[in-house]
């Protein structure tokens, strides 16, 4: 591990944000320009973060398949909204085994087209229906601007497609699939994050409507951090999805498709790291435990290591690492677990087994504060305790940040200086697609979403001044 201190976040976000992905060895930089290498630690929050969801997927009726990489070009001029929002982002194959294909073929930069033409062929009554399938893989999108985790050339998610008998039933589960992640966001991974409804300029190429759920990492710039689209029957018409209903006529299915990503990861770190380096909140942290064994001499070693090794056994239940490394110092090793962000540390040394006692020290809370001395007797309890009590702490932490930063400008004027000042603007709002432009224009903050819970009542728009229904947030974006 390289022991030069990371770059404050104070004096360069971007760079604390770069220097902490490879230190922490959560990934690393491909040959091919935009793409990363994901390395172990990394892979195993993503496969912490699969399981999370995956469990709330099957437990809602989902099934999960695995679709091809390759798309024939026509299937996407098929959706003419969809190629037209995608078509600078496409990877094109022209040849294959030395000759020129007969048709172009794109590397999926998501799946409604290629999931579309198969449901098409499966899909032929109301007995069908729904189709509730999902699929993990990976997309290729040929970002100009990438960064590591946030926006990558090719990342690893999870897109879901469903097929419907009615608009009711296709809008219920997309509603239902943003509380998911809402859900997964607020209690897996201690993200404070708010949902929403996308405006019609930054909805999906293709979406009758898209929802959000947004975050505000540690600059205060929000990421979109996953989505769910009601497509209607946009896709079922260019793919002719059609079902043969009770009275026996020929109906078009309802689709929906939604997906969260690898992007995920950047939310984590963003949100809850610090100078230090990364905070993972216990729930998804690959390690939850890191033991450390403290020893001078052969004698106090395997006493220790008698030790170490039975609260180990007790500790099953948690993501355990015992460091054992005998090339490096404790306090070496007490920078680097923070660095990598382990939610608690418990050392052990001679004392320590005199006393039947451990020495606890929570990621959340450094120093003297965070540390505390405690009997090994019902260690498991007190372990489990102290990480519910971590993940709260972060969760907690996390939204006190995030509403000190939203405020509620009364002008334009004011709405430009806190965007300017690095904070969100809840709005009332009025929609309209060129006053959003004006605004990106003038601030570069985006309409990231009109949450689901709205404060009742009417307002005057925050640009034009009209008389509306509902509030918006809007803020610089990653």
């Amino acid at each position: 591990m390289d022991e030069k201190k990371l770059t404050p976040r104070s004096e360069n976000y971007s760079e604390w944000y770069n220097q902490l992905v490879q230190r922490a060895e959560l990934a690393d930089y491909a040959p091919v320009r935009g793409c990363m290498v994901v390395r172990p630690y990394g892979w195993a929050l993503w496969e912490n973060i699969q399981n999370a969801l995956d469990t709330r997927f099957k437990a809602t009726g989902h099934v999960n398949a695995a679709f091809p990489l390759f798309i024939p070009m026509s299937f996407l001029e098929k959706e003419k909204e969809h190629v037209e929002g995608f078509s600078p982002e496409l990877a094109v194959v022209t040849i294959g085994g030395g000759s020129e294909l007969e048709e172009p073929l794109i590397v999926r930069p998501t799946s409604e087209t290629i999931i579309g033409h198969m449901y098409s062929k499966w899909i032929q009554s109301y007995r069908d229906l729904p189709v509730l399938i999902n699929q993990w893989g990976n997309v290729v999108r040929w970002e100009m601007r990438t960064r590591l985790f946030l926006r990558t050339l090719e990342f690893y998610w999870q897109e879901g497609h469903t097929a419907h008998a009615t608009a009711e039933e296709a809008e219920a589960e997309t509603l239902q699939m943003l509380n998911i992640y809402t859900d997964f966001a607020l209690n897996e991974a201690a993200v404070p994050v708010i949902p929403g409804r996308k405006s019609e300029t930054e909805k999906f190429a293709g979406a009758v409507r898209s929802y959000t759920i947004e975050a505000m990492m540690g600059d205060t710039k929000a990421l979109q951090s996953g989505t769910s689209h009601n497509l209607g029957q946009n896709f079922a018409k260019a793919f002719d999805i059609q079902y043969l209903d009770e009275n026996n006529t020929l109906q078009y299915c309802w689709t929906t498709s939604w997906g969260l990503s690898t992007r995920f990861i950047g939310a984590i770190i963003m949100t809850h790291g610090d100078d230090q380096g990364l905070i993972f909140p216990p729930r998804l942290a690959p390690i939850q435990v890191v033991i450390v064994p403290i020893f001078r001499n052969e004698e106090e070693q395997q006493k220790v290591m008698e030790t170490v090794d039975r609260i180990k056994a007790e500790l099953s239940q948690f993501r355990v690492k015992v460091d054992d490394r005998a090339e490096v110092t404790p306090g070496f090793k007490y920078n680097e677990w923070e660095m990598r962000g382990v939610p608690l540390r418990m050392e052990i040394g001679p004392k320590d087994v005199a006393k039947n006692s451990v020495a606890l020290a929570r990621r959340d809370i450094l120093g003297r504060e965070g540390k505390s001395f405690v009997a090994q007797e019902g260690i498991a309890q007190t372990v489990g305790e102290m990480l519910e009590t971590i993940q709260a702490n972060l969760l907690a932490k996390a939204t006190k940040f995030r509403d000190e930063h939203i405020f509620e400008p009364k002008n334009y004027d004011e709405f430009k200086d806190i965007i300017e000042n690095n904070g969100w603007c809840y709005v009332w709002w009025k929609p309209n697609s060129e006053n959003e432009a004006k605004i990106k224009e003038d601030t570069k903050a985006t309409l990231r979403c009109i949450p689901m819970e709205q404060p009742g009542g009417k307002g005057k728009c925050i640009f034009s001044g009209e008389e509306t229904t509902e509030k918006a947030y809007f803020a610089k974006a990653y």
